[in-house]
């Protein structure tokens, strides 16, 4: 098991005591460390970035215990282990990539956690080079990252993170700021990780259409608590996602356009144009 949350609550407080407020409530939640790709999906102030921090220390619970691959992780800090070797394989980008990068350049900028990693510096060098290639921008190696657009910007923080190859990938609003196009090609790239190496990725999204395209498994929270954790077809195919400020993906809208319309009997098993594309082509030429 990667990641395990055992009745976990967090609260945040303020400068008076009575000042309280519970993010999450009572989570308990497994993650495999192979071959999943979970989706957080819950409307604003649920608690998905709160849940995400906790699962490479950034935050500790208030009560409960996370125990991450070896570690257990208790709201005691004495009594946690160094997050070093958490953090190691366990990665975070950020919803604001600007909060990861600082260095001069933006090669400084992707080799310096495999550095402090303790990777040696031509192997980091060799790396970076390798993740600035799979997300096209090679040519951005020698400027400084603050002189890169806010798309580009998403790209360094994220080759930053592939560059040490962790084994749990932690994505808070990956494609925010990007265009079509670009939020395409890195969603392509996640999940091409995911399923050349069984990595497993977890990322918060208010895109339906992402993740009923590239999650196998959808968590919800609402209102700090853990809703649903299961399929995405039955998510969208009852009423639950209703219940909870989910919009429903564009390609179902469709598919139930195409029932209702055509008198189709199209099913859910269809995560992109192509498939749909292939369904209508067999019932076609039935």
């Amino acid at each position: 098991m990667g990641i395990s949350f055992n009745e976990v609550s967090h609260n945040y407080f303020g400068v008076r005591k009575k000042d309280v407020t519970k993010a999450l409530d009572n989570i308990n939640l497994d993650i495999s460390d192979k071959d999943e790709f979970v989706a957080l999906v819950g409307k604003t102030g649920s608690g998905k970035t709160t849940l995400l921090s906790h699962m490479n220390g950034l935050l500790l619970p208030t009560s409960g215990n996370i125990k991450i691959f070896d570690y257990v992780i208790t709201p005691k800090k004495n009594k946690n282990p160094k997050m070093n070797k958490i953090r190691k394989r366990v990665g975070y980008v950020f919803q604001f990539p600007e909060y990861q990068l600082f260095a001069e350049t933006v090669m400084k900028d992707i080799i310096f956690a495999p550095l402090n990693f303790g990777i040696k510096k031509e192997d980091a060098e060799k790396r970076a080079h390798e993740v600035a290639k799979k997300l096209k921008i090679e040519k951005l190696l020698n400027k400084s990252p603050f002189d890169l657009s806010g798309g580009q910007m998403r790209k360094v923080a994220v080759a930053g993170i592939l560059a040490y190859d962790p084994d749990i990938l932690l994505l808070d609003e990956p494609t925010r700021g990007l265009d079509p196009v670009g939020a395409e090609e890195l969603m392509k790239l996640f999940n091409d990780i995911h399923k050349e190496f069984h990595k497993t990725i977890i990322i918060i999204t208010h895109d339906m259409n992402l993740v009923y395209e590239y999650a196998t498994r959808v968590v919800v929270l609402n209102n700090t608590k853990m809703v649903y954790d299961g399929d995405k077809i039955e998510l969208f195919k009852s009423d639950i996602y209703k219940n909870y400020s989910l919009n429903k993906p564009e390609l179902l809208k469709i598919v139930d356009y195409l029932n209702d319309k055509f008198n189709y009997n199209l099913d859910y098993k269809v995560f992109n144009i192509e498939d749909l594309l292939g369904k209508l082509e067999e019932v076609n030429h039935e």
